[in-house]
């Protein structure tokens, strides 16, 4: 897989690019993922990538030129052409199913927004799936970018040592993960659950099963209507 990322800050993926799962499947060439500066496709001597909004208003707003043109340097020589995801809180949530969707892409870039958001022209003449990671704002598109990257490389055959990870953890069937425990079996008079201790495979199994159930009726009761709505089984 291969991701662009366009984006005014390039050095803040630094340290995400060289840590942990996602540094480990670039060494071992099961992603590529590369930062664009939209700023290397300013036109004037000030970079400038951005203006103040027609109609007035606060901030400044992303103008088309250097993003239409940062765009254009990656899709030009590319066969099939990527898709493009513009990360903004105006976007589709981002769940597990649309994660499991995207790891399907052989080529994704990603637009990274700041200031006042983006041209709508940028919108209706690239039409980007517009995705968002929650009902809040950040200062950029860069953490949404970060979140996607993680989530997405999770996926890849070989990014984890224990390729069962992916299929066990919360949201992976609807559901939150059910609790994990580890040694000391007893600590500050808390337990380990013994059906955990017994061996049982079966019994062990259903109990997960219930906790995880249990634990998204409490927590997020929405997963279970969603559930419901696309008559999946839970």
């Amino acid at each position: 897989m291969r991701i662009d990322v366009l984006t005014l800050f390039p050095d803040v993926f630094d340290g995400f690019l060289g840590s942990s799962i996602v540094a480990r499947a670039i060494a071992s060439g099961l992603v590529q993922v590369r930062c664009v500066n939209y700023r290397d496709f300013a036109t004037d001597r000030h970079r400038s990538v951005d203006d103040s909004p027609f109609g007035g208003g606060p901030g400044m707003v992303m103008m088309c030129g250097p993003v239409f043109d940062a765009v254009g340097s990656i899709t030009r020589d590319c066969d099939p052409p990527p898709s493009l995801v513009l990360l903004t809180p105006q976007g589709e949530r981002l769940t597990q199913p649309m994660v499991n969707e995207f790891s399907g892409e052989r080529h994704l870039l990603l637009l990274c927004g700041h200031y006042e958001g983006f041209d709508e022209r940028i919108r209706e003449g690239l039409r980007p799936r517009e995705v968002s990671i929650g009902d809040y704002v950040l200062s950029g598109g860069e953490p949404a970018a970060m979140v996607l990257i993680d989530a997405l490389v999770r996926l890849l055959p070989g990014a984890l040592g224990d390729e069962a990870s992916t299929t066990e953890e919360s949201f992976s069937a609807g559901l939150l993960e059910y609790p994990q425990y580890t040694k000391p079996r007893s600590f500050r008079g808390m337990e380990v659950p013994e059906v955990l201790l017994s061996g049982h495979h079966a019994r062990i199994e259903a109990w997960r099963r219930a906790q995880s159930l249990e634990r998204t009726r409490r927590r997020r009761p929405d997963l279970l209507t969603d559930a419901n709505d696309s008559n999946a089984p839970i």
